[in-house]
């Protein structure tokens, strides 16, 4: 049995960050929000640690603060992968606002890589 793990290249590089994120589920009856942190962040998405439970394919939406950024964004987001309390997300931007931040956020990314 082969013990390596195929994987697909990523399509953007990662980058380390440590930033407070707020987890935002909506339900039928009410809005609850959990505190968790961004560990990384790429153009697609971000990996994040938060105490609340989420599987693969559920919908939230995340709200922080982007590095060299003075404005929050705010985002719908998908869970792609967990495990235990940390989570792979992927963004979906489907608002013209949400589309704005996400291009915004990924131009800083972009600068980051680089320098």
């Amino acid at each position: 049995m082969n013990d390596q793990v195929n994987r697909r290249p990523r399509r953007w590089p990662r980058h380390r960050l440590d930033v407070p994120i707020r987890v935002i589920i909506h339900s039928a009856t009410k809005t609850s929000i959990f505190p968790g942190r961004g560990n990384e962040l790429n153009e697609g998405g971000m990996a994040l640690t938060a105490g609340v439970e989420l599987n693969p394919g559920e919908e939230a939406e995340i709200e922080f603060t982007p590095p060299y950024s003075g404005s929050p964004i705010r985002i719908r987001v998908i869970v792609r992968n967990r495990t235990g309390y940390q989570y792979g997300i992927e963004f979906l931007a489907g608002s013209g606002q949400e589309v704005e931040q996400v291009d915004h956020m990924r131009s800083m990314l972009r600068i980051m890589s680089s320098a």
